[in-house]
């Protein structure tokens, strides 16, 4: 069975996951979906994560990050821009989420980052998802 979306797929199971208070959790890997994990450690969301090699497409082990009280650090994980409606925006008129204390992960021409790597860079692109 082919995965029409797989950001969709590893953002839900990212989120039922830390519904339930797992400490891993395993995802199809891919250059698009490593990027977002790279992002989401890079940002203090997530404590890390590895490419396992299984002889076929590759598995992403994320770990998930709880605080001191056992909640997950990531409350809300949303998609924005979906196969069928792409949301793009210019750097000048990207979200600012929670007013500055989520990001928003933006697919641009230099990489996946978040939105205030991309405000430092200068560049605007695909509107991912967004963290809080």
């Amino acid at each position: 069975m082919s995965l029409s979306d797989p950001i969709a797929d590893m953002l839900t199971r990212i989120r039922n996951a830390g519904r339930i208070n797992k400490s891993q959790v395993n995802i199809k890997a891919s250059n698009i979906c490593e990027g977002i994990a790279t992002v989401l450690k890079k940002e203090g969301y997530i404590e890390d994560f590895d490419r396992i090699d299984d002889g076929r497409q590759g598995i992403l082990r994320i770990t998930l990050k709880y605080d001191n009280e056992g909640r997950p650090v990531i409350n809300e994980l949303s998609r924005i821009s979906r196969p069928g409606c792409r949301i793009y925006s210019s750097v000048d008129k990207l979200p600012h989420v929670l007013a500055g204390m989520g990001i928003a992960i933006v697919s641009t021409s230099s990489g996946v980052m978040s939105d205030r790597s991309c405000r430092q860079n200068n560049v605007g692109g695909e509107i991912l998802c967004t963290v809080s």
